[in-house]
């Protein structure tokens, strides 16, 4: 009882929930639960996402693949296949995941096997070298971002059925938050030469690191109260979700928030190109890297929150201001490059906008997850998630494509266009309806 009432405590101070009317669109049983469920949930996306500070794929994978020797053309497939990979696959999940009346289960096994492909790679790290070890990286990432689809279709669900309409803002919010502040430390680390030493041994035990926290987030994810909700079976549930596209021709406003979505991509495209540019102006040491870090970290600490509350008031318009403050940062960008290039040289301008770009990135990620949750009920809402997901992984592939014309435009002409995407995808946000 005690804890029960420090869950419930903790969940007042950090949802400020006052209405009577907010668990109208869960149930009164599921209402009963939400203050365990909102602090278990949070329990279980802070220790996931430390797990994923631990093996970013800008960074720490990398860094690994070329101590182990790995070729260095595998680097490049690196973050597609971390990105990509657990969206792609995601209306075949949904069909599974459309028969079972409990849900919190998927993300149960799908943490479990992160942690199990995190472990292989570090096995791998530790045991192999050279072309054998890259290929076996590259294969145990696919398989973490296959796993990590399983997390994304049935975390969407389960909240919708366990957390009231009005509070899943601020429940990725915080979760966003405390990325941030890990993110933030790793940054100051690496500023103050914490992460100098290269030996392999280092990097294996922060993969087992990672492997330990994926499995204690489905531990804590288990202890989910969920309720059984609806089921939709059928004959052959795989060629039933792929008829399911359908859905991008017949629901208008899902199509309009797919297309909007899209648009919106341009605050996490960007962002490779302005540290490029940050390395070609500043310089490649790691002490640049560590301020991008920090940036990043410090965005998600200190805007989660706030993004989070006011997509709870309206996610519509969380993902119109944070496109427009996207677009704005690449817009001020290449206007620096072409008018006060030496600018750019300076150790705050680059590293300041990117700060402003990954808060700009946090709102839309919030916006939208947000949106899609809320704008649906039931099998719908996951029919929404994974055929959106499904579609923006082939988005992510094409559009990432953008960066092969850099030879021809450089990194300001392609900065531009995902800035001119970003206005567009505004725009399109502004003739949403409001679903809150």
């Amino acid at each position: 009882m005690a804890n029960k009432s420090l869950s419930s405590q903790l969940y007042e101070k950090l949802v400020n929930e006052e209405d009577a009317r907010a668990c109208e669109t869960i149930g009164t049983e599921a209402c009963k639960e939400a203050p365990g469920n909102f602090i278990k949930m949070l329990l279980s996306l802070f220790l996931s996402k430390l797990g994923d500070a631990l093996i970013n794929p800008k960074i720490t994978l990398p860094w690994v693949m070329q101590t182990i020797g790995a070729p260095a053309y595998l680097l490049g497939w690196l973050v597609p296949i971390r990105e990509s990979g657990s969206l792609l696959p995601q209306l075949a999940i949904a069909s599974v995941i459309r028969r079972m009346p409990v849900r919190k289960w998927v993300w149960v096994v799908g943490s479990i096997l992160q942690a199990m492909a995190v472990l292989g790679i570090a096995l791998v790290a530790w045991r192999l070298e050279g072309s054998l070890a890259g290929w076996l990286v590259i294969g145990l990432l696919v398989i973490f971002s296959l796993a990590r689809g399983l997390n994304s279709v049935a975390s969407k669900d389960v909240l919708g059925k366990t957390i009231p309409k009005s509070q899943r803002g601020s429940l990725n919010g915080w979760s966003a938050s405390g990325a941030g502040l890990i993110t933030l430390a790793m940054g100051a680390a690496l500023a103050l030469g914490l992460s100098e030493n290269s030996d392999v041994g280092m990097y294996v035990l922060g993969f087992v690191g990672a492997a330990i926290l994926w499995a204690l987030a489905a531990i804590v994810y288990a202890g989910v109260e969920e309720q059984a909700g609806e089921v939709d079976g059928g004959r052959n549930g795989l060629l039933q979700a792929f008829k399911r596209l359908s859905l991008m021709q017949t629901d208008v406003r899902f199509r309009h928030f797919v297309l909007t979505r899209s648009l919106l991509l341009c605050s996490a495209l960007s962002a490779p190109f302005i540290v490029v540019m940050a390395q070609q102006n500043i310089g490649a040491s790691i002490g640049i890297m560590a301020l991008f870090l920090m940036a990043s970290g410090a965005a998600s600490l200190f805007s989660g929150p706030f993004w989070g509350r006011f997509a709870d008031t309206s996610s519509r318009r969380v993902m119109i201001s944070s496109g427009l403050m996207a677009a704005l940062v690449g817009l001020l960008v290449v206007a620096c490059e072409s008018l006060a290039q030496p600018w750019l040289a300076s150790l705050w301008l680059l590293p300041g906008l990117y700060f402003v770009l990954s808060v700009a990135h946090q709102g839309v990620r919030l916006g939208r997850k947000t949106y899609v949750v809320n704008m649906a009920e039931g099998n719908q809402r996951t029919d929404y998630v994974s055929i959106s997901n499904t579609i923006i992984g082939v988005v992510l592939l094409l559009v990432g494509g953008v960066g092969s014309l850099t030879p021809i435009i450089g990194l300001s002409g392609v900065i531009l266009i995902l800035s001119v995407m970003g206005v567009a995808g505004s725009w399109m946000a502004v003739r949403l309806p409001e679903v809150e």
